[in-house]
């Protein structure tokens, strides 16, 4: 079978509070979005991933799904619903449609390879099925006022989560009839299967495939992972001598400048500090073993490769940066007017919040070869957090 995956993340989410759309919000230090195309990305049966985004998140998209994006589509645009949001999901894999198509919130982050695994087995007997737990409180139907009309037999009640499963030909043609129909409003897609005369079936949900959808939600994400973590703490320093030149460029900002800072790559000495606090957080080398100034491949290089690195290998091991922080040791130039700058750059490099980034500078009192102008020192920190081994 040829399985498709379509993650609708066109949502504003504002019952989660002021800030960026919850799906590009943090979650153990990365993006909830990543966490959640990552599960699909990582399933071997799962071959094509349509992500399905507001118009206007293109730049949050593409950092939340940096390096786990070679199964994915280009993003589709959403609807102003959610169920015209699947229908242009749906859209993009019609001309090469596979048989199975799941449809996922992007606001469940947690879903287990174990849970896709059962809903891919649902689909071997099933047109649709979605997972579903049982309800464990009383429930009541209520009038207008509040007033209670009935007690409802639990025991015959679920609830209904995503990802859910359905041939795509039928699903598809289901869409299109409830969009020919002006009827655009179905909560979910079971919903509208049931509405074009298609069987669901259930399988087995997970309690933890929460949807995130308050600011206690996430707040409460470390709890809801069941996952233990402990935090890190790295340092770095460097220095770099002044040559020849007209700038200097500091945590990725190119500031106009009498010289120019020297070195093999670009003398990013704040960088190259950085670099090393996140390498040292997780038991690394530094810097000069993983970008020898022997190789000429980086001769000259852009030193946001060198974080950019670490922060992956930091990525690989299952952990997050948590924050940096970096003071710069000069007379000269006067970092203030460029403060705001840098932070953003190393923010948009690190992939964190510009709130996580540190930057402040100090002189040394003309004391020493920098107090001399003769070059300009960093010294920097980084947080991280990693998954406890057993």
């Amino acid at each position: 079978m040829r399985i498709a995956a379509v993650i609708v993340a066109g949502g504003r989410g504002h019952r989660a509070g002021a800030g960026k759309p919850k799906q590009y919000r943090l979650v153990n230090g990365e993006p909830l979005l990543r966490h959640t195309i990552r599960t699909f990305h990582d399933h071997p049966a799962i071959g094509e991933i349509v992500p399905v985004i507001h118009a206007d998140d293109l730049g949050d998209y593409a950092a939340a799904a940096q390096g786990i994006d070679d199964k994915c589509t280009a993003p589709v645009p959403g609807g102003a619903t959610r169920q015209l949001s699947v229908f242009a999901g749906l859209a993009a894999l019609e001309k090469s449609p596979p048989d199975i198509v799941l449809v996922h919130d992007a606001a469940r982050p947690l879903s287990s390879q174990a849970l896709l695994g059962r809903a891919i087995e649902a689909a071997k007997t099933a047109s649709a099925a979605v997972p579903v737990t049982p309800v464990t409180d009383t429930v009541k139907r209520v009038d207008k006022t509040g007033r209670v009309i009935e007690t409802l037999d639990r025991n015959a009640l679920r609830l209904t989560q995503t990802p859910q499963i359905f041939s795509y030909s039928k699903l598809w043609d289901a869409h299109r009839s409830a969009s020919a129909k002006g009827l655009q409003d179905f909560s979910d897609d079971a919903s509208l299967a049931e509405w074009a005369g298609i069987p669901v079936a259930t399988f087995p949900g997970e309690p933890g495939n929460v949807k995130f959808t308050t600011a206690d939600d996430f707040l409460r994400a470390g709890t809801l992972s069941g996952v233990m973590y402990e935090f890190r703490n790295g340092t770095g320093f460097d220095v770099h001598a002044f040559g020849p030149g007209d700038h200097v460029t500091l945590g990725g900002v190119k500031i106009r400048h009498l010289r120019s800072l020297t070195g093999h790559s670009d003398a990013d000495v704040l960088l190259h500090a950085l670099t090393d606090a996140v390498l040292g957080a997780i038991g690394e080398a530094d810097i000069g073993a993983h970008f020898p100034p022997s190789d000429e491949k980086w001769r000259g290089a852009a030193s946001s490769q060198f974080l950019t690195h670490a922060i992956q290998l930091l990525q690989k091991m299952g952990g997050s940066l948590v924050n940096l922080d970096a003071t710069l040791l000069c007379e000269a130039p006067k970092i203030g007017p460029h403060r705001d700058a840098i932070r953003s750059s190393i923010a948009s490099i690190a992939g964190i919040d510009v709130s996580r980034v540190g930057v402040k500078a100090t002189t040394t009192e003309q004391l020493g070869f920098l107090g001399r102008g003769e070059g300009i020192a960093a010294m920097a920190s980084a947080t991280v957090r990693l998954p406890v081994k057993p």
